[in-house]
């Protein structure tokens, strides 16, 4: 990942900064009982995952920078974060208006925190890529297991920008990748796979309600997440970024 990739994230992020994707204005917002009771804790528990600071995650990617002379760096991740925040406001907002209890503590989003704070730039990016995964598969569902026309819009909103999210945290992981030796990107693949999976499990066994409600069972989902993954971040070399770092 060069300083013209940079450039181009930098540009993406600070664009979406000043034109935000906005729900649009009178559409339908019907949300029936049965469906908040399926969908509350589960749409709660992803709110709380999508808020956070990104103390950790900025200082690591300001020694990172600093490191590898990538002054653009900070920038798209001080972008990237308020983008999540966004997120979490959107995701609050239309949970407060159906009166949907917000959390303020789940022991999966503790994990994950707690990963991140005591990682690096690189295995920080990679607990960030595995959350966002997951997540392009669970908004889908939540978008079929419900007929609020809010909620549905509100699910793609998310998957469009978790889109450009998993591209650059994809990119940035392959560069970090392909500088390695080939051993410990052997060690490496089959380590964040196994993690991954394993996530991918617990946020099957913790939001099975709204998943079997779009029409997937264990085996479906577990599929579909990892078909991602194989997508994102196990690409012919054809599309891994060569540049080396400095």
């Amino acid at each position: 990942m060069g300083s013209d990739d940079l450039r181009v994230w930098l540009n993406h992020f600070e664009y979406h900064a000043e034109h935000c994707r906005d729900i649009p204005s009178g559409i339908s917002d019907i949300l029936t009982a049965e469906e908040r009771r399926l969908i509350a804790s589960s749409i709660a528990t992803f709110q709380l995952g999508e808020q956070s600071e990104g103390a950790t995650l900025l200082r690591a990617a300001q020694r990172f920078a600093r490191a590898h002379d990538m002054p653009t760096l900070p920038r798209i991740f001080e972008l990237f974060v308020r983008e999540e925040q966004r997120h979490a406001a959107l995701l609050a907002a239309f949970m407060a208006d159906h009166g949907i209890a917000a959390k303020s503590r789940d022991w999966t989003d503790h994990v994950f925190r707690r990963v991140r704070k005591l990682a690096g730039l690189e295995l920080s990016v990679y607990v960030l890529t595995s959350a966002e995964l997951i997540g392009k598969v669970y908004y889908r569902a939540l978008e079929a297991a419900t007929g609020c026309q809010r909620l549905k819009v509100l699910c793609r909103i998310l998957v469009c920008e978790e889109l450009a999210h998993v591209g650059f945290e994809s990119q940035l992981l392959l560069t970090l990748r392909a500088a390695r030796t080939a051993p410990v990107r052997v060690l490496l693949r089959s380590v964040h796979r196994t993690f991954f999976t394993g996530t991918v499990l617990v946020v099957w066994l913790t939001h099975r309600g709204v998943l079997r409600r779009a029409g997937y069972d264990a085996p479906g989902f577990v599929r579909s997440c990892l078909a991602q993954y194989s997508f994102y971040l196990e690409a012919p070399a054809a599309r891994v970024a060569h540049t080396p770092l400095r």
